[in-house]
């Protein structure tokens, strides 16, 4: 992984399959964690579209909005890092990664009270069991 990959507050885990297959595997787990996806945002394929040039890159947005409210009330701000965000990506010798909040970041970031992010502590768990072989 480059120096440029890392960030505070930021957990990456490699990946042993595609881009596309690793987001699938998140994609799957979290809807069996009964999760809802808001959203995908192919960076990679809207670079191409304009005629760019980027290793692949997906952002998969999803949550929970019963564990997010409350998060919101408690702390207004943290709707700027809420849904969850995971980025899957390659890097240029074709490795690929998942990168995304760590939630003692967040709880540090926005103060959140301790009992409040055990809704959105389970991205640990979505993470690993989808990069499990």
């Amino acid at each position: 992984m480059s120096l440029n990959a890392t960030a505070l507050g930021v957990v990456t885990k490699k990946s042993q399959h595609t881009v596309q297959e690793t987001l699938n595997r998140i994609e799957n787990v979290v809807r069996l964690k009964g999760l809802s996806i808001f959203t995908l945002v192919d960076h990679s394929g809207e670079a191409a579209k304009v005629g760019l040039k980027m290793p692949e890159a997906k952002l998969l947005i999803f949550g929970s909005p019963r564990a997010g409210t409350p998060l919101m009330v408690a702390s207004p701000l943290v709707a700027l890092d809420l849904p969850l965000k995971v980025l899957v990506w390659q890097d240029k010798d074709q490795v690929v990664w998942v990168s995304y909040n760590s939630i003692s970041y967040l709880s540090e970031r926005y103060k959140l009270p301790g009992d409040l992010t055990k809704g959105i502590a389970g991205i640990d768990i979505i993470i690993d069991s989808a990069l499990s072989n």
